[in-house]
């Protein structure tokens, strides 16, 4: 007996298998590329602030990142580890003049192996985005305002995009690209006047969770056997202490404090730094003697002096030249 035309129960023809196989596997990649992406998280400015600083807080990551301002380029790379209770980060510079950064919680160390030169530091001088996670009298959410601008990757990794929008003329704005599952800044712009960006640092990789040890990397950080370390005497004090008032200023900017260095008593006057921040921008006001230092921009960061009788005044941050102005102006000698 012949098998032409003899159907087999339970087992459809070679094509309709094959057939029947395609259209499982084009419906599985249709409903993937076609699968609504999913929502960021409706944030205040504050609530993304948190995000971008628990994703230091919790995690250990590593990678390389490049920093661009105007025509400059930089890149670094960067080790970072956090316990849960102390964090501690490394920062390689990969251009320019050899320079290693540490920073253990509050104090940052520098390093220049090429001269055997070291600088101690705090990081409450040294101000860094995006600045302390809560600052007393400050509503960040009152100067700007947070605008989810949709997902994009970077360095291989898919990231919320944010906008923090200032609401005045007195700041610049920001975008960050926030990792989706981290929170990790991996890309930052500073944005200026319509919209043009004024420096940006992006990651080109990154490892997150790599296994990083705290105690191998203090032990590193101790160990500058070597270098002729410098380390200032930083004295907080207050400008009514100094014989100074601030009359006026900029909405927003609240002070974190002022510091006296004790190591320079053979001077006159001690240089003095003064540091204000409005949650996210931060500037530094420093009183001294000598002339006045010509003003300057590299990226987003402003330098403007003003002379008043033997003191010169002069204030650096990432704002406005106008914001600079005013601040400076308000800084007046107790009569």
């Amino acid at each position: 007996m012949g098998t032409r035309g003899t159907v087999y129960a339970g087992r459809p023809p070679l094509a309709a298998r094959w057939l029947a196989g395609w259209l499982t596997l084009w419906l599985a990649w249709a409903s993937v590329a076609h699968a609504a992406p999913p929502e960021a998280p409706t944030l205040t400015v504050a609530g993304w602030l948190q995000r971008l600083h628990a994703a230091t807080r919790n995690r250990a990551y590593s990678g390389t990142f490049v920093v661009t301002r105007g025509d400059e380029v930089a890149a670094a790379r960067v080790a970072h580890v956090c316990d849960g209770q102390h964090q501690i980060e490394r920062i390689e510079t990969l251009s320019g003049p050899v320079r290693v950064t540490w920073r253990y919680d509050d104090e940052v160390l520098t390093l220049w192996p090429q001269r055997q030169f070291g600088l101690r530091d705090r990081r409450e001088v040294l101000r860094l985005f995006p600045g302390p996670s809560r600052v007393p009298g400050v509503d960040v959410d009152e100067y700007y305002r947070a605008v989810t601008r949709g997902a994009q990757r970077v360095a291989g990794l898919d990231a919320w995009v944010v906008e923090f929008v200032p609401r005045d003329e007195w700041r610049y704005g920001y975008r960050v690209w926030s990792e989706q599952t981290t929170g990790l800044a991996l890309k930052l712009q500073t944005v200026g006047p319509g919209g043009q960006v004024l420096e940006q640092m992006a990651y080109t990789d990154v490892q997150l969770d790599v296994p990083l040890r705290m105690d191998a990397l203090l032990r590193q950080m101790a160990d500058t056997q070597g270098y002729r370390v410098q380390q200032p005497n930083l004295t907080k004090t207050t400008l009514q202490a100094l014989g100074w008032r601030f009359n006026g200023g900029v909405p927003g900017f609240q002070w974190l404090g002022c510091w006296q260095r004790d190591d320079a008593v053979a001077r006159e006057r001690p240089p003095v730094q003064c540091v204000l921040t409005d949650g996210l921008a931060s500037v530094s006001l420093f009183i001294g003697t000598g002339g006045a230092a010509p003003a300057r921009v590299s990226g987003a960061m402003q330098v403007r002096s003003l002379a008043v009788g033997e003191h010169t005044l002069t204030a650096v941050g990432e704002v406005p030249p106008a914001t600079l102005q005013r601040l400076l102006a308000a800084l007046e000698r107790e009569p």
